[in-house]
Order: C-alpha cells, then structure tokens, then sequence
C-alpha cells in the first residue's frame, strides 16, 4: 500500500460526489434500511447498522433521514426488498472495477452496469475475475492537523490497540486492520481521544494500474457513471491516482 493512499483516492471521490449530496443521502438511506432489516434497528447490537449510521452522520446526513429509514426496516408495513449484487470486470487499460449494488430490480441493474462499462472503454467480466486483487480491510482515517502527535507515537498507539499497519501522509495517518479487529481497534483510539475524518469496512487494491492519456479519461468517466448510478453503492478500483488532483 506505501505510496498509495487509499484516503486520497476515496477523498477525491468524495469531493466530486459533494454536489450530488441529495444522492448520497438516498444511497445510505437505502444501506441503513438493509442493515436494520436484517439485524434490527438497534444499533448497539447491529454493528452493521451501527457502521453505517456513523457513515451517514459523517456525511452530514439529517438524523431524521436516518431515523426514517430505519422506521421503515423495522415497521409492519411493505417496503421494496434489496438486494445486493456484486458485478467485477475491467475498465480501460486492464483497471480492475468491482460495483457493489443494493437493487430491488436486478434486470434494471445488470442493464446499466454493463452499458456503464461498454460505453467507456471497459468489459463486464465472470464473478471473481478480479476479486482476488483485493483485500478487505477496516480503515480509520485521523487527520494530523492540529494533532500533536509524532508519526512513531502514532505508529505505537494504533499497533497496541489491534491495529496492522498505518500509512502517513502530509494530511492524515491511515490505520488498517483486519474487518474482524475494526471496531476494536476505533473503539480504543477513540478512548484515547482521537476522532476519524473517515471509519470504513473497505476493499483495498493489492496492486495499481497507471492509466494516462485518453484511457485515464475514460476510465474517470466510467467510475464516474457508476457512482451516479442509483443502484450502486460502492465501486472500488485499482487505477492509481495516486498523482492525481
């Protein structure tokens, strides 16, 4: 991972979405519904609903909007039941792309997905074709600024409470853990006073492809029209943007 700071690549993607914000909220809207569904609307004892709710609140999602959706999971009455569906393929230039869906209409979803691909460059591919290529990951994200802390010390701090490895960058420590160890791990920096910019159960490229030229293009294109897509929740990839803006 040195040299390829996953927070970077996720901020980046983040910024963008910033102006789409109203699509956001529906996005997790629709995960914190699936997550009360299926372990109850009490997220003491749902970590999933828990994960996702500090996600939301992370994203300045209203509490009402939280609390609606949850209202909705767990009431009497008949909601669209979601799916998720995994689609794995290549994107131009051989950039690994999984999409992480929540539909209630898998025809509607597979149909998208694929004109996603064919229209920029990329091929839908079989289910595991490039899954291997990563690995799932917790990743606690704590901003440096204003934070007295050296590097060494922080290293130490996030060994101690459970944690893998951690990657610094000028703006932000980035600690890894195992998805087992993740709220473990944020629970005891979380005792010892420090806060997370960002808290996530992810999927972490094992290797990068560099794309230039028209095929950056269209694979920045690609991503884009996915993560525009209702239906998709995530879309993790392994293009290196590392010198990207």
């Amino acid at each position: 991972m040195a040299g390829h700071s996953k927070w970077k690549n996720i901020q980046r993607r983040k910024n963008a979405q910033d102006a789409k914000r109203g699509k956001m909220f529906m996005k997790l809207a629709k995960e914190i519904y699936v997550a009360a569904k299926m372990g109850g609307g009490d997220p003491s004892t749902n970590a999933s609903l828990r994960l996702v709710m500090e996600k939301a609140k992370a994203a300045n999602m209203p509490n009402e909007n939280i609390e609606r959706a949850i209202k909705k999971a767990t009431g009497n009455q008949e909601h669209a039941n979601y799916e998720e569906i995994r689609y794995e393929g290549y994107g131009p230039g051989g950039v690994a792309v999984m999409v992480v869906c929540l539909t209630d209409n898998k025809n509607r979803t597979a149909s998208n997905v694929r004109v996603a691909f064919s229209k920029n460059g990329g091929n839908l591919g079989e289910t595991g074709c490039v899954s291997y290529l990563f690995e799932r990951k917790g990743l606690l994200v704590i901003a440096r600024e204003e934070l007295d802390i050296e590097e060494d010390d922080m290293l130490l701090q996030a060994i101690e409470a459970g944690a893998e490895e951690m990657e610094t960058t000028d703006d932000s420590f980035e600690i890894y853990t195992t998805p087992e160890q993740f709220e473990d791990v944020k629970n005891a920096l979380a005792a010892n006073g420090f806060t997370f910019v960002d808290a996530q159960i992810t999927m972490i490229p094992q290797t990068y492809t560099k794309l230039t030229g028209d095929d950056l293009t269209k694979m920045l294109k690609l991503i884009d029209m996915l993560e525009d897509d209702d239906d998709v929740q995530e879309v993790y990839h392994n293009l290196d943007e590392s010198d990207m803006e």
